[in-house]
């Protein structure tokens, strides 16, 4: 049984004079503990996606289930991980860690000491009675992830969660996010424009066509880089070969879409 089904997925968005197809025909399968990556030109899709896949938009044809259960009944078991932290200003850092448990009625000792001890291991030891606008962006981030990990999700969705850090804190970031997600054996779907980081954190990555959103091609990363840390991987031999393979596939598409 596969961890998550996506099967025949269509979605169209309708204004009041026009409508755009989205998504057309997408079925993909991700293995428990599998960290993959959907990549792909602008307009692809690829965030309309992750929507549908985390139950918060309804597609107009197609199904998706996780552990052979629909994702509407689901949505407690999938974390979300956006390029803005959306930390509450006015809260402090354990107040915000706090907040997911709080919503799902999950304010118990243990779970509270889960979240902390969390904190801890993400190097944020100290921190729990600051105020988000006392952090910098990248500690901003990992308290944005310690808050989507305290729910305990079987399924992590990252959308560009690095983008607006800089290329430093950004590769930081990956390598600890990857080994976090390793050590709790967590499943995750991470949306990106970065084929070097799609590379570097990912087991397979689905690359997508545009207009309409299709998938296009599945690459497997070779199991050599999987083994590395992002950071190491990116300056392996093997690295240079399958992301040039990606990048002129991806280049292709948007050379047929510039046609």
């Amino acid at each position: 049984m596969d961890f998550l089904t996506v099967h025949g997925i269509h979605h169209t968005y309708f204004t009041k004079n026009s409508a755009t197809t989205a998504l057309s025909d997408v079925s993909l399968t991700v293995g428990e503990g599998e960290f993959v990556s959907f990549l792909g030109p602008s307009g692809c899709g690829k965030t309309t996606l992750l929507s549908i896949i985390a139950g918060l938009l309804k597609p107009a044809i197609g199904t998706v289930a996780l552990e052979d259960k629909k994702v509407e009944t689901t949505r407690q078991s999938i974390g979300y991980m956006l390029q803005q932290d959306y930390l509450f200003p006015w809260k402090t850092i354990e107040e915000n860690i706090l907040l997911g448990l709080k919503i799902s009625h999950q304010l118990e000792p243990v779970k509270i000491k889960y979240a902390l001890n969390l904190l801890e291991k993400m190097g944020l030891k100290g921190v729990e009675l600051q105020y988000p606008k006392q952090l910098s962006g990248g500690m901003r981030q990992r308290v944005a992830l310690v808050r989507t990990l305290a729910t305990e999700p079987k399924l992590l969705m990252l959308d560009e969660p690095f983008s607006a850090l800089d290329y430093q804190t950004k590769l930081k970031l990956e390598d600890l996010v990857s080994n976090t997600l390793k050590s709790f054996g967590k499943t995750a779907i991470l949306v990106t424009h970065d084929i070097g980081e799609a590379i570097a954190m990912s087991d397979r990555i689905f690359l997508f066509s545009s207009s309409p959103g299709k998938l296009h091609k599945v690459f497997t990363v070779p199991k050599e880089l999987r083994e590395e840390t992002p950071f190491n991987a990116r300056s392996h031999e093997v690295y240079s070969t399958i992301f040039n393979s990606i990048w002129k596939e991806l280049d292709s598409l948007e050379h047929a879409n510039n046609c």
